[in-house]
Formats: structure tokens, C-alpha cells, sequence
């Protein structure tokens, strides 16, 4: 079995600063509630290898993994996937942008399977993961709208 989540929210905002502040990684601690920092690993070409390291969870474990990122600015896609994939077999992840009327839609596509001897099964994750995902992006769209507004960019135009 293998698990498939698939999340998507609209953000009062043009694409192209939705691209931009999505895509600084440096800057993930403060637009993600989850993350604690992030370090550059390396940069080759579009390419980026970075670890993640979360805040504290319930019982005072700080995970943390390397995952590498390859934003595509001319199809408005990311691919991700985790090089260190811990409890994962594996974790790809995939990011779309598009304009839509208001703003920009952001959709996240995670395709991943847990290995047998991590602590939760694929449904487990599916579910977690579903969870989180709207928990982040409406926090993401908040921010990414506060900035919008701050810069005075309208939706459909360029800033």
C-alpha cells in the first residue's frame, strides 16, 4: 500500500509573489508554523538539497530530514522529495501554481509509503498529512494575502 494526499487553497494574491515567497526556503520558519529552521545544503542548477528541522513535538522529539527541491518557474511546478526519508520508504512531492479568478491557486500532491517498521501506517500518515496540509496553507494564504496587501498587489497583475 502506499499513500496519496492531495490539498489545494486559493490565495488572494498574484502568482508571482505567491511563487516568490513560497519558494525562499530561508524564509520557511516564519511563513511555516511547523519548521524550525532550514539549512541550505547545497544549490546545483534550480536544484536545492536543505534540511528541515521541526519544532519539538508532543514529546519533546525534534525530527528532522534532508529533502531536495527543483522549482520549475515556467510550468509553475515543484518537484521535492526527501533524500534522508526516515520513516518513509519514500516522499515525493509536488507543487502547482495557477492563476484563477481572485488570485492563485497552490496545490500540493504528496505521493509516499511508510516503511514496515515505522511507528504509523500509510493511513495513519494520509490522514496526518491531510490534516496538517490545511492547517499550513491557510496559514501560508494569511500571510502570503498579509504581505499582498502590505505591497499593494492585486490579484491578476503583476507586483
Amino acid at each position: 500500500m502506499s499513500g496519496h494526499t492531495q490539498n489545494e487553497i486559493t490565495i488572494a494574491a498574484p502568482l508571482e509573489l505567491v511563487w516568490e515567497i513560497t519558494n525562499d526556503l530561508e524564509n520557511w520558519p516564519r511563513l511555516f508554523s511547523e519548521y524550525a529552521s532550514v539549512e541550505i545544503l547545497s544549490r546545483e542548477g534550480r536544484r536545492t538539497t536543505f534540511r528541515l528541522t521541526m519544532h519539538p513535538d508532543e514529546n519533546g522529539t525534534v525530527w528532522s530530514w534532508v529533502s531536495e527541491r527543483e522549482p520549475d518557474r515556467d510550468t509553475r511546478t515543484v518537484k521535492a522529495r526527501r533524500v534522508e526519508t526516515g520513516p518513509f520508504d519514500h516522499m515525493d512531492i509536488h507543487w502547482r501554481y495557477e492563476e484563477v479568478p481572485g488570485g492563485t491557486r497552490m496545490v500540493w500532491t504528496q505521493d509516499f509509503a511508510m516503511k514496515p517498521q515505522a511507528p504509523v501506517d500509510d493511513e495513519w500518515m494520509t490522514d496526518n498529512i491531510n490534516r496538517n496540509s490545511k492547517v499550513q496553507m491557510a496559514l501560508i494564504r494569511d500571510r502570503i494575502e498579509k504581505a499582498a496587501a502590505e505591497r499593494g498587489a492585486t490579484p491578476g497583475l503583476t507586483d
